[in-house]
């Protein structure tokens, strides 16, 4: 169908597959004459795909709608994303909001530009769908959901460096996770589909690619050649590393795996990341806890912190330097100072890199938002405030081991002209932040070799290496 012009702005909250998400409805949108704008006020639409995953998500959402009406008055807004799902009433009453859209209609953005096919929806219209309060709810809504793949996919990307999405949703219902009940039960993507989409970015030009799911633990396919993540993850290094991988080609790529779960790093997966030749010597673990105590209230007692630390014992021996990130959450319910112990001190074990330390956050529906031993606001900020300063002296112990070796950065943006403040960003393969000393201009999305020269407050500043 033939659309008049029309602009639009999109903001992106949260995950890797909402970023992947938004550049599929770009892509579609531009398709229908649509064109792009980062001015909210020269849009005729704009878009808000949301997150969820902590309380301050879903505040961060109503504030980015209250900040759009002061600065783009009269530009109507469309909600789509996991805080659609939370506060879907809540949002839609605010003023200047088009649309909201749960997360199982998101598609629906594919499908027309949303003013062809959105009415202006009042507040008593909105059918009553309340998001579950409790467990039993949750459940119950849990059944009704849809289980196919969701129908987005990709071309490009805005940013340099692409999300491929193989995974959605989530069954296993952590104690303290919102994800189940905002994204569904876990869907799996087509293994072909996975590779045609990974050999279309690969022939646009881009270079360094990030597999990413919500669970990849639950990748599940019937196909024999590809049951689970490590298996689809073979499948695409075997099909592609002979055409793109490192010594194929003078502008090699490489694939980045967004996050396991610590269960995943059996010595099957081991091997797995052994016989790759494009997969990065880097991973982001879903830890948690380090309390077998604290994993087992969590309804994580699928791996021990003592397994943990032996696997990546392991990966160490295959990959002597490497990134290794976690998602460390403290202050659960009844979590002890003992516990609290525990998890320093299995910090203080890991060689970590970096981390993502979050202080719980109560989430309605979950079993963790009834559970006793609920912990004050500033008690879990200063537990997580303690991980993180271990972590943040780690980090730093890395960054200037790092002196002295070449490494290979991938751009973090398009501009590859320097422009920005602070010069051009990327990281290296093990997923250290590097700042080019030097800029470069026309290297694309290439693989750029550096060398190191110093440690920053925010990485490492690198100087190319010049042919």
């Amino acid at each position: 169908m033939h659309y008049e012009p029309w602009s639009f702005c999109i903001f992106t909250f949260g995950c890797k597959v909402n970023q992947y998400e938004s550049q599929s409805v770009r892509e579609a949108w531009r398709r229908m004459s649509g064109v792009e704008t980062d001015a909210p006020a020269e849009a005729d639409v704009i878009l808000l795909n949301t997150c969820a995953v902590t309380a301050n998500a879903v505040t961060d959402a109503r504030q980015a709608v209250r900040r759009l009406q002061r600065e783009a008055p009269g530009v109507p807004i469309v909600i789509a994303g996991c805080a659609a799902e939370v506060a879907r009433r809540e949002l839609s009453a605010l003023p200047g909001v088009l649309r909201v859209l749960e997360q199982d209609h998101k598609s629906r953005l594919l499908a027309a530009p949303p003013l062809a096919q959105f009415a202006p929806l009042a507040t008593e219209e909105i059918p009553e769908t309340p998001f579950p309060s409790t467990p039993d709810e949750a459940r119950a809504r849990a059944a009704t959901r849809d289980r196919s793949f969701p129908p987005f996919h990709i071309d490009g990307f805005r940013r340099a460096r692409p999300v491929l999405k193989v995974q959605d949703g989530c069954s296993h219902g952590c104690a303290y996770c919102i994800v189940p009940l905002t994204r569904g039960p876990a869907r799996s993507r087509d293994p072909k589909e996975c590779l045609a989409e990974l050999r279309r970015l690969l022939e646009a030009g881009y270079r360094e690619i990030m597999i990413s799911g919500i669970n990849l633990r639950q990748y599940a396919m019937r196909d024999a050649s590809c049951r689970d993540f490590w298996e689809l993850l073979r499948y695409l290094d075997r099909e592609l590393a002979p055409e793109w991988g490192s010594g194929a080609r003078p502008d090699p790529a490489r694939l980045r795996i967004s996050s396991v779960e610590p269960a995943q790093l059996t010595e099957r997966g081991i091997g797995v990341l052994a016989e790759t030749r494009m997969v990065c010597p880097h991973l982001h673990l879903s830890l948690q806890s380090g309390s077998a105590d604290v994993l087992k209230a969590m309804r994580r007692g699928h791996y021990t912190p003592e397994g943990l630390l032996e696997a990546v014992g392991a990966v160490a021996k295959l990959w002597p330097r490497f990134g290794l990130g976690a998602d460390i959450l403290m202050g659960f319910p009844g979590e002890t100072e003992a516990n609290v112990l525990e998890t320093l001190e299995v910090v203080r074990g890991l060689p970590l890199t970096y981390a993502h330390v979050f202080p719980y956050s109560v989430r309605p529906g979950t079993v963790a938002a009834g559970l006793p031993g609920q912990i004050g606001k500033a008690e879990r900020q200063e537990r997580a405030a303690r991980v993180r300063a271990i972590i943040e002296a780690k980090r730093e112990a890395f960054w200037k081991a790092s002196l002295g070796g070449d490494l290979l950065v991938a751009l973090d943006c398009n501009d590859d002209a320097g422009t920005s403040e602070g010069g051009q960003h990327g990281v290296d393969e093990c997923y250290a932040p590097c700042r080019l000393r030097t800029p470069l201009q026309g290297s694309g999305h290439t693989l750029i070799p550096v060398r190191p020269v110093a440690v920053t407050r925010k990485g490492l500043l690198v100087e190319p290496i010049l042919p």
